[in-house]
């Protein structure tokens, strides 16, 4: 598939089966994360993969957006492997972990899977859930499944703003 029929075909699926992505198409995603160009190639994403009814209800507990997904990835970054920029100290761990993000959206659509990403969660029951070390920053959920036949975008998936106002050449 051309790569922008890929990236317009991909939506933030919010109606999944239920049946469990299969471990294959699970791996498949998770190498477009590691193929993710990262700032000095530190590769400082980390995902983790949160499957099974238990592990489904404390993510549940931390979000109100779940839409019968068997499978969440709850992506984040190391920051004592992430770069700093020299200049102002600016952390590039959140955005290395989003182009990992992207990526591993764009392979789930690419194998027939849908994703959303969820931003709507309560950091403070996530880090009760699922405790980390204090180093490692969760930036976001993707939902992962198999879309219902019903499935669809949302009316303003294919709503854009103008491309002049998006980009100015200078």
């Amino acid at each position: 598939m051309d790569f922008l029929d890929l990236a317009k075909a991909r939506y933030s699926l919010r109606k999944y089966t239920g049946q469990p992505v299969e471990a294959e198409k699970v791996q498949k995603v998770l190498e477009a994360a590691l193929c993710a160009p990262t700032a000095h190639n530190l590769q400082p994403q980390r995902i983790y993969v949160l499957s099974g009814p238990v592990q489904m209800e404390k993510v549940n507990r931390c979000t109100s957006c779940h839409f019968g997904e068997p499978c969440v990835l709850m992506v984040g970054y190391d920051d004592t492997v992430s770069w700093k920029r020299e200049f102002d100290g600016k952390d590039y761990g959140e955005v290395d972990a989003t182009i990992a993000a992207t990526q591993m959206m764009l392979e789930a659509q690419q194998l027939g899977l849908g994703t959303c990403w969820i931003g709507f969660y309560d950091p403070q029951k996530l880090a009760e859930e699922f405790p980390l070390p204090e180093n490692i920053h969760i930036i976001g959920l993707i939902t992962l499944g198999y879309p219902t036949e019903d499935a669809h975008p949302a009316k303003l998936h294919t709503a854009s703003i103008p491309m002049e106002q998006m980009v100015t050449y200078l």
